[in-house]
């Protein structure tokens, strides 16, 4: 056992199998007590059983840890509450929660339905909502605590995850949000963008050049879980790991700017935004350029 995380309290969401599971027994390793929150369902959110997170609460007590399992479904503000009310009620405060609860319904935009979109946005989004604001308003009483929300790389748009894209770049402003409103009561908010073997990421249609393990995600967290990362005032960040690589995203900033000598106009504007103002390329169009080139000549695409 280490001691990184020693007399800490973490609740991590979506923890009975892949990136989640792999962070609830990382943190446990470290000496943290852990909730153990899964639903319990398969990847598009159905069958759900409370076995899964049990399961995980077995393993950590097997190894001389100390965990207890919450079945709840997060995407619902009882659920969120009861995943910090257990922490308390267990171990008698919560130090930080990790939202790694995640489905996916995949569907193009304009076939997708109001019963693929709302479950993924809820799962998501909401789902890191009711679990941070319950958190939030134990961590501002004690003055001291760390969110932990996952996003993805897919949050720049997919293809065929709009529903999914739309919650993950959600995720990223409410973690910043977080950051700001959290600040001066010593509260941090970060991210964690991975690209990792698991279910969710089986179906990718194209060989990923950069991809890791479940458990090369879980050392970052448990960092950013740490007073090591408090004490560096990390908060309001967003971080890739994929394998051996981790990589921060950028702050959202404007790029150029164009000032009008009186009102704008239709007609000025095709004149002066193209060669002015101008665009900020996106990354992924090239992506899709390059794969839709690749599938072409009967190639797998990279990405």
């Amino acid at each position: 056992m280490g001691s990184f995380l020693a007399g800490k309290v973490v609740a991590v969401t979506g923890a009975g199998r892949g990136i989640g599971r792999a962070v609830a027994l990382a943190c446990a390793a470290e000496g943290a007590k852990v909730v153990v929150n899964d639903y319990g369902v398969a990847v598009d959110g159905g069958e759900p059983t409370s076995e899964i997170a049990a399961a995980v609460v077995e393993q950590i007590e097997s190894a001389g840890g100390e965990a207890v399992a919450v079945a709840d479904d997060v995407s619902t503000m009882a659920g969120g509450e009861r995943v910090v009310s257990m922490a308390q009620a267990r171990f008698g405060r919560v130090d930080g929660v990790v939202c790694a609860a995640g489905i996916l319904r995949e569907r193009m935009l304009f076939n997708m339905t109001e019963e693929e979109w709302d479950p993924v946005v809820a799962t998501h989004l909401k789902g890191t909502f009711t679990v941070f604001r319950a958190a939030a308003a134990a961590m501002r009483r004690q003055r001291s605590g760390t969110l932990v929300g996952f996003t993805s790389g897919n949050h720049q748009g997919s293809v065929a995850q709009a529903n999914y894209a739309a919650a993950k770049g959600g995720v990223i402003s409410l973690v910043r949000s977080a950051a700001l409103g959290l600040h001066k009561y010593g509260v941090t908010a970060n991210c964690v963008a991975p690209v990792a073997r698991t279910r969710m990421s089986a179906g990718v249609p194209m060989e990923l050049k950069e991809i890791g393990e479940p458990e090369d995600v879980a050392p970052l967290v448990v960092y950013l879980l740490s007073d090591r990362a408090r004490t560096e005032g990390i908060t309001g960040q967003v971080y890739t790991v994929a394998g051996p690589k981790i990589a921060v995203w950028a702050q959202p900033r404007e790029l150029r700017a164009g000032y009008a000598d009186g009102a704008w106009t239709p007609e000025r504007i095709a004149d002066f935004l193209p060669g002015t103002v101008g665009t900020d390329p996106m990354p992924m169009l090239a992506r899709l350029d390059a794969m839709a080139a690749a599938a072409a000549e009967g190639q797998r695409p990279n990405a």
